[in-house]
């Protein structure tokens, strides 16, 4: 008895730590929609605007006119 309730705190601090990730990246992509994807500088946190910028440019990205041709 006593092991299944050590399974069973496991299982919820697992849970919470993935909730806790979750909430991290949710956080990071809402504020990189919200500043370096308009050019506009994070008000308390620039240095987590440029790595953000860094990031961008170093992925592959597609240019307007890839992506727009049916044809292709």
């Amino acid at each position: 008895m006593v092991s299944h309730r050590l399974e069973g705190g496991t299982t919820v601090l697992l849970i919470g730590i993935a909730m806790l990730i979750i909430l991290v990246v949710s956080g990071l992509v809402v504020a990189y929609v919200a500043f370096p994807h308009r050019d506009k500088d994070m008000p308390h946190a620039p240095w987590l605007g440029d790595a953000m910028n860094k990031a961008t440019d170093a992925l592959p990205t597609l240019d307007e006119d890839e992506g727009t041709d049916p044809k292709r």
